[in-house]
This record gives C-alpha cells, sequence and structure tokens, in this order.
C-alpha cells in the first residue's frame, strides 16, 4: 500500500468558477515547488483595487499571517503592492509599476510558486518575483477580494519533467460547459506531433463513472496508442495495435489516481521512441510509443465519463 505522502501528490483540488467576493478557500495540501495558482476575472471600470492574498490560515482574530499580499491599485495612480503579514503587522511593502492591470480589461494572473519566492505573470508575461519568508507548507489558504469579477480560480500542478525551466507554463483558459469540449471529442492537432512536445488535459471525473479513454491516432482510422481508465477494477491500461489488426495492452501498476468527483491533470511528454506521462504533477513512469517520425499522431480523441475543461498541445 502506498504511503500517506505519495498518496497527497495526486491530490488537485477542483477549479471554481464564478466565487463571490470576498472569496476565502483553503488549498489543499498547501502548496509545493511548482504548484501554480490562476486567477482569471475582468476589472471593473470604476476599480480602486483589488487582492489576491496567500496565507498560512484563515483566522480572522488574531489575524492569519498573510505570506505574499498582491495588491493592484489605480487611485491616485495605477500601481502594484507587494507585502507580507506577521503577527498582525505588515512588513515593508515593495511597490511595482503596473502598466498591465487596467480598468475595464479582462485579467490572467498566474503565480508559479518555487522554493523560496514566488513569480507573477500578468496575460502570459512575467511581471514580478517576490521572496517568501513563510514555508511552502505553512501556505494553506487562498482570498481574493476587491473591484474585480472572478471568472476561475485554479490550482495546478507544475510539470514534473521541467526541472529546468527556466520560463512561465502556459497558463489555460479553463471553460465551464464549453461546448467546444463536449466528451466525445476529437481533437486535431495543428501540426505533428514532435519529440519534445505536451499535451495536457484538465477535467473532472463524474459522479458514478465507469470508464474513459484517452486515444492518440494517426488520422482518423488508425490508433497508436490510447490509454484506458476503468474504474470498476481501478485498472489503468495502455493498448497498442502491434501488427496485423493485433492489440497489445499493458496494466499500469501504480496506486489508482482517478476518482468520482475529482479533478485531473493529465500531462503527456512525448520522445522520440518513448511517452512519458503524469497525474496531477505526480510522474507514472513511461510507454514505448512508435517513432514520431515513421507514426505520426495527428489527432486526439476523448471517451467516457469525464468533463473536460482545457486542452493544450
Amino acid at each position: 500500500m502506498e504511503s500517506a505522502t505519495n498518496i497527497a501528490e495526486y491530490i488537485l483540488q477542483a477549479p471554481v468558477f464564478h466565487p463571490i467576493l470576498p472569496y476565502i478557500t483553503t488549498i489543499f495540501g498547501s502548496l509545493v515547488p511548482g504548484r501554480m495558482v490562476v486567477v482569471e476575472g475582468m476589472i471593473l471600470m470604476n476599480a480602486e483595487r483589488f487582492q489576491v492574498d496567500f496565507q498560512t490560515g484563515c483566522s480572522l482574530s488574531p489575524r492569519a499571517d498573510i505570506a505574499f499580499h498582491f495588491n493592484p491599485r489605480f487611485r491616485p495612480h495605477s500601481h502594484v503592492i507587494c507585502n507580507s503579514l506577521r503577527n498582525g503587522r505588515w512588513m515593508e511593502e515593495s511597490k511595482f509599476v503596473n502598466q498591465r492591470l487596467k480598468r475595464g480589461d479582462p485579467f490572467l494572473l498566474l503565480f508559479l510558486f518555487e522554493q523560496e519566492h514566488v513569480k507573477v505573470s500578468v496575460n502570459g508575461l512575467h511581471y514580478l518575483q517576490y521572496h517568501l519568508s513563510v514555508p511552502l507548507v505553512r501556505i494553506n489558504t487562498l482570498g481574493v477580494s476587491g473591484d474585480i469579477i472572478v471568472k476561475t480560480i485554479a490550482f495546478l500542478a507544475g510539470s514534473p519533467f521541467d526541472d529546468s525551466r527556466t520560463g512561465y507554463p502556459l497558463a489555460p483558459h479553463l471553460h465551464l460547459k464549453d461546448p467546444h469540449l463536449a466528451v466525445p471529442l476529437t481533437c486535431p492537432f495543428s501540426q505533428t506531433l514532435r519529440p519534445g512536445d505536451d499535451v495536457i488535459m484538465r477535467g473532472l471525473v463524474h459522479q458514478d463513472p465507469k470508464e474513459f479513454n484517452v486515444i492518440l491516432r494517426k488520422g482518423p482510422s488508425q490508433v497508436i496508442l490510447s490509454l484506458n481508465v476503468c474504474f470498476s477494477n481501478k485498472n489503468v491500461v495502455w493498448k497498442s495495435i502491434v501488427s496485423q489488426g493485433k492489440e497489445s495492452g499493458e496494466k499500469v501498476p501504480f496506486y489508482f489516481p482517478f476518482h468520482p468527483l475529482r479533478y485531473f491533470e493529465l500531462l503527456f511528454r512525448f520522445e522520440k521512441d518513448h511517452l512519458k506521462w503524469a497525474v496531477n504533477g505526480a510522474p507514472l513512469g513511461q510507454r514505448w510509443l512508435p517513432l514520431l517520425s515513421t507514426e505520426p499522431i495527428t489527432e486526439l480523441t476523448v471517451e467516457g465519463d469525464i468533463t473536460l475543461y482545457s486542452i493544450l498541445c
């Protein structure tokens, strides 16, 4: 049986759509290096300020410490204040010029947490870096308030295959009940997959699931590789066509990470002759894959008892 620590690696909470502000929520499992938080919304036309706080608890009296206070202000001029609150006292604030967050505009904030600091991107571009004086494991609460309308708050796992990453991962737009993501779904790739390419699926398992499948194809008729997740026997099986239409299957021996009504993040990293994959930021090994140069993958099919929020490729 897996230890509780290993099981915790698979826990990733569902996104929140259209929360009423002020909004405060627990961050499941606290923060770890590589974890990302996305806040997407719209700034009100007459906005004066808003804030995103990463806290060590939610106590009001005494007030919980705030490890990172991100506070855009629009009066008397546009700027951003970053600070931390310890034992009820604000520390020395850092002030940043704000030319990206404007009244009446949509925004996409991505907070990328690393061992001792947090990086913030605004609309896909790096904006600031702030040193954290509180260990990540203590940061377990998120608060959002102010003169904005929030569309989505998402908690994302970092890629386990990008230890040498220097830039930001792509911040996704997550969609609630988007007809373009309705399952079953066939998604042609804009170009054939190449070594180093990623495919990331984010979604939610249904309440009473039986199974779901992720199928990689060369055109609409030829299956290269498929992943079958079966909830009745809690099995995950890779399947591929080896020769003359014969199917080969390989059960994946690991802790079953998919559960009813639980959000998941499924990442595929394609190499020259194999595929690495991970669920919720935890790597789960690799699977042999025909050479992409001789058996190019041109489309992805998703079937079964899940709701999709985004596909990035």
